[in-house]
């Protein structure tokens, strides 16, 4: 394994005795598998040297080359190597490494993994145990599997922007890429799944996954509901919640706040806490219910409450009277908040072209925190550790395989 899966002197990361070979580019399946790096993971990652590589190499807007911000976020702790797997020598080199290896991981579209015959049908006979787990736009069936699948398009399709936005503005898109990385995470997930089956049986399987599925399984209870009750889930101003009144954003003297009140108490703290405490024997304010029905008539009185102190003021206020509130940061303000130092979610590597690197690590804990990370590899940069020392090549083996085009 690589020096990654354990600093000198200490116990081996809980992934320390996985590897997998990762068939993947852009955002949601290395995000997938980079948690699985972070804890320890031996993440071989296969760059097609016809397209140069990840796609993620070249995104701006910090980017020199093949060198770019977004491209690390995704990929530190992990490995590289050239392979045309679409080659006979590439595919000869491929097949080893699933020898040698627990998962194969894509995330490539749903009708591919059958093609380029990475699925558990197409390498049972080379290992029997290998995890085949394919994340796709639509998934390996149905009439969408030969569709690609990007984050903004499942958004869209699967009603994420209808529930999004002011009322009376356009269908808005959520401000993260957040099916991707759902989808990352259930990549996570069905890995470790599918190698604990695999270690248990000896017999590895197929992990057939979408961002499709992702998406609509996500609609929880507003899918129950227009599922049950043909319910649609209107959006509601100040990012406020469908159905719980304060849940949502209230604007202070200079800016706005969040306040979450899901529990009767937080509701009667809250009017104590802003010289309120008539709101508590309004019959129109007396639970969740009428508060929900009557939220026109709520809000303005919550405005008119809160219109006297600043953010900063009701923050410290509301938060020693144990109501649930936060200020709403700008990204800067965000990364600088001490508990996130406290939290040690920033790792720090150094790059050839960008210095050192801050970005954020898996929230993922298992033990102690993940320490010792390594930049996102250069393209190819793993080969001779990969060739050699893993499936041990020797000098004109390597020699052979490159002239027939196993390496672009």
């Amino acid at each position: 394994m690589p020096d990654s899966a354990a600093p000198s002197g200490t116990r081996p990361r809980p992934l320390a005795d996985v590897r997998i070979v990762a068939v993947e580019q852009y955002g949601a399946g290395p995000f997938g598998t980079v948690h699985l790096a972070d804890l320890g993971a031996d993440v071989i990652k296969i760059e097609d040297p016809r397209t140069n590589g990840d796609v993620g190499r070249t995104i701006p807007p910090f980017q020199e080359g093949e060198h770019s911000l977004f491209f690390e976020t995704f990929n530190r702790n992990k490995r590289s190597i050239s392979l045309d797997i679409a080659s006979s020598s590439g595919r000869e080199v491929f097949e080893d490494l699933v020898r040698a290896s627990d998962v194969v991981a894509s995330n490539l579209r749903g009708d591919v993994p059958k093609k380029i015959r990475i699925t558990y049908d197409d390498l049972k006979h080379l290992n029997p145990a290998i995890v085949c787990a394919s994340l796709s736009g639509f998934g390996m069936t149905g009439p969408r599997s030969n569709e690609p699948g990007y984050d903004y398009v499942l958004q869209a399709l699967c009603g994420w922007m209808s529930l999004t936005g002011e009322p009376d503005g356009p269908p808005t898109k959520s401000g993260l890429s957040l099916v991707d990385f759902s989808g990352g995470y259930v990549l996570t997930g069905s890995i470790l799944a599918g190698l604990h089956a695999a270690r248990r049986d000896g017999i590895g399987m197929d992990c057939d996954l979408s961002l499709y599925d992702v998406a609509m399984s996500m609609l929880t209870y507003p899918g129950t509901w227009v599922l049950t009750r043909d319910h649609e889930t209107p959006r509601i101003s100040r990012s406020a919640h469908p159905s719980i009144v304060p849940f949502q954003n209230l604007p202070a003297k200079d800016g706005w706040i969040q306040v979450s009140c899901p529990k009767e108490k937080f509701w009667e703290r809250f009017c104590e806490a802003v010289g309120r405490p008539s709101l508590l024997q309004d019959p129109r304010f007396a639970d969740f219910d009428a508060r929900r029905n009557n939220r026109a008539v709520l809000e303005p009185l919550l405005d008119e409450a809160l219109s006297h102190r600043t953010v900063d003021e009701w923050v410290e206020i509301l938060g020693d009277a144990g109501v649930p509130v936060a200020p709403i940061l700008s990204l800067r303000q965000a990364v600088a908040d001490p508990h996130c130092a406290a939290r040690e979610l920033i790792a720090e590597t150094e790059h050839p072209v960008f210095g050192t690197v801050r970005q954020f690590v898996t929230p993922l804990r298992v033990g102690g925190v993940p320490k010792g990370h390594r930049r996102a590899p250069l393209r190819n940069e793993h080969a001779d550790d990969i060739l050699g020392e893993l499936l041990g090549y020797n000098t004109e083996k390597i020699r052979a395989l490159s002239d027939s085009g196993a390496f672009g």
